[in-house]
């Protein structure tokens, strides 16, 4: 089973300084809350990420890297790991008051619960990520 998940933020401050957020691996990690400690190298980045599941409870790696990149518009990241994948899509566009942010997030389980565990977390992590944005942003949440 694959969790995907889409949302769209408006902010009233220019593409530029989405961008300078949403294409910084270190920033992207630093917004989601599963992600307990994370490593920058490029636009690579490694997330140590919690996993409280009924059978596990631990803490795996995922190897992430931007695979497409088309500044200041668009970045694609893929994170790889032995239970999972995860895909990340971020587009930018002006608007008449600043920027939208289109984001989707797609989840691919290799453990029974992966998923199940995901799907329960991607609407907060979008809150998350949205929350971070705004603060670097310095607009009201």
């Amino acid at each position: 089973m694959t969790v995907r998940v889409s949302r769209a933020f408006e902010f009233e401050a220019p593409a530029e300084r989405v961008w300078d957020f949403i294409s910084d691996p270190g920033k992207r990690a630093g917004a989601i809350s599963v992600v307990r400690d994370y490593e920058v190298d490029g636009n690579r980045a490694t997330w140590e990420i919690d996993l409280d599941l009924p059978v596990i409870d631990r803490t795996a790696t995922v190897e992430t890297e931007d695979v497409e990149r088309d500044e200041p518009r668009y970045v694609k990241f893929v994170g790889r790991s032995s239970i999972m994948r995860v895909t990340g899509e971020h587009r930018i566009e002006d608007t008449e008051t600043g920027a939208r942010l289109h984001n989707e997030f797609v989840v691919d389980g290799r453990l029974p619960g992966i998923e199940r565990f995901f799907k329960k977390r991607l609407d907060v992590e979008l809150d998350n990520l949205e929350a971070a944005l705004r603060r670097d942003l310095e607009l009201p949440a």
